[in-house]
């Protein structure tokens, strides 16, 4: 017995292979789609990260400038620049409310205002900046300002 070799005699559409192109053109939008979404929110979530660590410096560095006030004359000039972890820069600017300019004249340090009754007396205007700027860790500059005002 012969067998026929109907493979080569019969016409065969192309129909099967439009649809698996048509199949992967959809699986690679998909794909192309969730690569996308996965990178804007790893830039996010590294973003926020960012942003609540600088929240959670300046307010330390709140507490670590108020230390180094009771530890200093009144009006010291404390004004100070550092950074953490490489990355994290730190700018602390103090301003002081006293009744008189002479202590901070004598001390160095930046005399806001004066005030007038002696229950006014002895405060500080502190400025505290944390920047970020980093562009290998960040895609854009994190900066977050806080400004407080400490009764001494």
């Amino acid at each position: 017995m012969q067998r026929k070799n109907s493979i080569l005699k019969r016409k065969r559409s192309g129909i099967a292979m439009i649809m698996a192109i048509a199949v992967i053109v959809i699986i690679a939008t998909i794909m192309a789609l969730a690569i996308s979404l996965t990178s804007q929110t790893t830039k996010r979530t590294t973003d926020v990260y960012l942003y609540e660590q600088s929240v959670l410096l300046a307010h330390s560095a709140a507490e670590y400038t108020l230390l180094r006030i009771s530890q200093n004359p009144p009006c010291t000039d404390l004004n100070t620049t550092f950074t953490q972890d490489t990355l994290y820069n730190i700018t602390i600017n103090l301003r002081y409310i006293y009744d008189s300019n002479a202590s901070c004249i004598a001390n160095g340090g930046t005399l806001y205002t004066t005030v007038t009754t002696p229950e006014q007396n002895g405060s500080v205007l502190m400025d505290i900046t944390v920047d970020v700027n980093d562009t290998t860790v960040a895609s854009e500059p994190v900066r977050y300002f806080k400004r407080t005002l400490q009764k001494l």
